[in-house]
């Protein structure tokens, strides 16, 4: 009878959501048949804000007091040399989609772990994946099926519209023409990124002096009450792209079809042109833009809705 593998599973709790843990964790236990080991590593906040589901999947939480912006990548790193010395296990389950942990990676197979990561679909970069042994990645919906990298794309609900604006501080200056403008620089990941490019709408100085207005023309009469249904039944004009859209369908002109396209090939091609740092989220992204584009499911694709109808 073959004996069950030791398996550890540690979690960067801050870089990935509460339903891909524990579909990693659940997995795991599928696969292997045991966990021995089980840490989420955290700050405070999500520590408080996941402790029911800490508590479900028995994961021992491991808080870092925050010291800046890795602090909790390196107490992963630091305790994971440690156990691997310890408790002498043949598998490490490393959950995350951030590819800092490869030195981690690299040491732990030379201690002769077999080690496996398991990401966030839509965070994880390329160079992530080569790293691991083993590498999948989980779609961001409870009960997803998991989807191992170069097999396929999961499903992903589509995302519900949200009212966002940029505080009117950071509001990009009027467009200029399109010959002239930059490509905006977004950061590594979209959450900590100020909003999008939008067009700084300017009002009259107070007390400024006015200038007189010409009287305004008579209206002419239509000629016939036709021409006045046919001019209301007329098709509204199509509204222009923002220049947040007009950047990325630059980048991705597949988009200006108005057909689905590809969401990991919408993300490389913004990650190529600089729109999208190579940790940053193409999800996170669009949820930024649900006025002009939309996620589908079945599988993940992305579609311009500001298309003009053929």
């Amino acid at each position: 009878m073959t004996p069950t593998p030791r398996v550890m599973l540690l979690i960067d709790a801050d870089n990935v959501s509460s339903d891909v843990i524990e579909q990693a964790a659940q997995r795991t236990m599928a696969e292997y048949g045991a966990i021995h080991v089980r840490r989420a590593y955290c700050n405070a906040e999500t520590a408080l804000k996941q402790q029911a589901l800490f508590k479900r999947l028995s994961v021992r939480p491991m808080v870092n007091i925050s010291a800046g912006k890795n602090s909790t990548d390196i107490a992963l790193a630091v305790d994971a040399i440690d156990l691997v010395i310890a408790e002498r296990p043949h598998v490490v389950v490393l959950v995350s989609s951030d590819s800092d942990f490869a030195p981690l990676v690299i040491r732990l197979r030379e201690k002769g772990c077999r080690v496996c990561g398991i990401g966030q679909q839509g965070k994880t970069g390329e160079e992530t994946v080569g790293v691991y042994d083993e590498f999948i990645d989980l779609a961001h919906k409870s009960g997803s099926a998991a989807v191992s990298r170069g097999v396929g794309a999961s499903a992903v609900a589509p995302r519900a519209p949200t009212a966002s604006r940029a505080p009117a501080a950071s509001r990009a200056p009027a467009r200029k023409a399109a010959s002239s403008r930059s490509a905006p620089k977004f950061a590594d990941e979209i959450s900590q990124a100020d909003e999008l490019p939008v067009a700084q709408v300017t009002s009259p100085a107070p007390n400024a002096p006015s200038t007189p207005v010409a009287p305004r023309a008579p209206a002419v009469p239509r000629k016939t009450a036709s021409r006045s249904a046919a001019r209301k039944n007329a098709p509204a004009k199509a509204s222009a792209p923002s220049e947040a859209a007009e950047f990325i369908l630059r980048a991705a002109p597949a988009l200006l079809s108005g057909s689905d396209v590809p969401l990991n090939d919408v993300a490389k091609a913004l990650r190529t042109a600089g729109l999208l740092g190579k940790h940053g989220s193409s999800l996170k992204l669009f949820d930024k833009l649900t006025d002009e584009f939309a996620v589908l499911q079945h599988p993940d694709r992305i579609r311009w809705t500001g298309a003009p109808a053929s």
